[in-house]
């Protein structure tokens, strides 16, 4: 620990967002950057504890107080090999993570934290700027080949760590380019493309192998894949999101979350789609229904272009401002979070549900919601609605974000014939292998929705369980 008094003379300072008036005119990632001397000083607070609790709410482990140190001494080299050493891809994850560690920073009992997630970013960007992230191209070559089916954050970790160990990997995407969830699913103002195409660029020269606008299990069977390959790794995500049965839900105007999401970052990379397939929210009034990231990803997206005006409705009840007396420290704090996006013009409704879809002539118009009271009923949360509480909002579009329930089933997940749990995801062992023999599994696919980190994690274990079968 370079300044042990860190924590006490230096004040956490965050790097903060570009100005709304800016930002909502472009897709231009919304947050600054601190300069190489602020950023060492908020690494000096880490204040290296006994019992690193951030390591052990981080997924993949991230070996916080020794990376954070050697960027306080200006290191990068030492910060940045620390970092790649539990994590594939820390300019992701800098980027987008929830930081489970600064929630459980031992500063965080005083909402103090070290600024984690933001000197993770940092150190990584200063890395590449110097130069010192190069390509690890395997010396040697087993022989073997491994399929993995999916290259978003799971897909992507099992890649990079098969093919370090000299594995030939060969990675499939039903999209027309890599990067899965981390491509179409977040906004590019939140994680800019660029950075996946820099990463992307270092794991070819390394030797894995990538094929795009290939759909496993309708391109190409998995049966084939499974006679060509030595392995094959399902890293497909949780892509089934969860549908709203209500009255009015076929009604033009009402639209899967991701659908619009995937949209916005394909026009951002140049593609264009007809007036009648455009999700456009400008001059409308939207409603996002689901109080989560995603939720957030499209108020922000919506700000972008331009709507009237746009409402976010949760189901669940509005989150305490502070950590409540049930909620201690280091647990994640079930605390009100405010989104930059939501910092840029948004209504948000709580304890609302849905009650049915308004059309006219096909087209939405309103959407009929009511107020509901949560109550504990025999040791589980009961949801009532309130009484004359009903009430008709005039909306033009609706953005349905309420979560995935599970993999996509169609396709090559029936084509072979594997076992689900009994929330529809596919089924593994301890070793992460399917029902199907040399057929693993690995992040959502595997575990349903989740967190970014966690994908990684679970793509680093599902590796190392297929090296070790390749390798008997």
């Amino acid at each position: 620990m370079g300044n042990p008094r860190g924590f006490i003379e230096v004040q956490r300072k965050l790097s903060g967002n570009r100005p709304v008036n800016e930002r909502i005119d472009d897709y231009g990632e919304v947050e600054q950057t601190l300069n190489d001397e602020d950023r060492k000083l908020q690494a000096s607070r880490c204040m290296d504890c006994g019992i690193p609790f951030c390591h052990w709410a981080c997924p993949v482990g991230s070996k916080i107080p020794e990376w954070q140190d050697a960027l306080y001494r200006g290191d990068y080299k030492l910060a940045s090999d620390i970092l790649h050493s539990t994590n594939s891809f820390p300019e992701f994850t800098g980027r987008v993570c929830p930081a489970p560690c600064e929630k459980s920073c031992v500063l965080a009992i005083h909402e103090e934290a070290v600024t984690i997630r933001e000197n993770e970013a940092s150190t990584v960007e200063k890395a590449f700027d110097l130069g010192l992230i190069q390509p690890k191209i395997p010396q040697k070559r087993t022989g073997k080949k491994v399929a993995v089916i999916g290259s978003g954050p799971s897909g992507l970790s099992v890649a990079d760590q098969l093919n370090q160990r000299g594995h030939s990997v060969t990675v499939f995407e039903k999209d027309d380019a890599i990067g899965g969830l981390l491509r179409y699913g977040i906004p590019d103002f939140k994680l800019n493309k660029k950075v996946i195409d820099r990463r992307i660029r270092i794991f070819e020269k390394e030797g894995v192998e990538f094929k795009v606008n290939t759909a496993v299990g309708e391109d190409v069977k998995g049966a084939d894949l499974l006679k060509e390959y030595d392995a094959v790794v399902l890293a497909i995500g949780a892509m089934q999101p969860r549908d709203l049965p209500v009255e009015g839900r076929e009604l033009e105007g009402v639209h899967f979350a991701m659908d619009y999401l995937k949209q916005q970052n394909k026009i951002n990379r140049g593609e264009t789609f007809s007036d009648d397939q455009r999700i456009n929210a400008k001059g409308k009034k939207v409603m996002v229904i689901g109080g989560g990231d995603t939720g957030s990803d499209c108020v922000g997206t919506a700000n972008r272009q331009r709507a009237e005006k746009v409402t976010q409705i949760e189901i669940m009840p509005k989150p305490p401002g502070k950590r409540t007396a049930d909620n201690p420290w280091p647990f994640w704090p079930n605390v009100l979070k405010v989104s930059s996006s939501h910092e840029e013009g948004c209504e948000r409704m709580w304890s609302v549900s849905t009650r049915r879809f308004i059309g006219e002539k096909g087209k939405l118009k309103a959407v009929e919601i009511v107020d509901v009271e949560w109550k504990m009923d025999n040791g589980r949360w009961k949801m009532d609605e309130i009484e004359d509480t009903v009430k008709v909002i005039d909306v033009d579009l609706v953005m349905l974000s309420m979560g995935f329930v599970h993999p996509i089933h169609k396709g090559l997940v029936e084509e072979l014939g594997l076992d689900l749990d009994q929330r529809g995801n596919v089924k593994i062992g301890d070793n992460f292998e399917t029902s199907k023999p040399g057929v693993y599994a690995a992040g959502d696919a595997a575990n349903g929705a989740s967190l970014v980190v966690t994908a990684i994690a679970k793509g680093r274990e599902a590796a190392a369980n297929v090296h070790e079968f390749l390798s008997k």
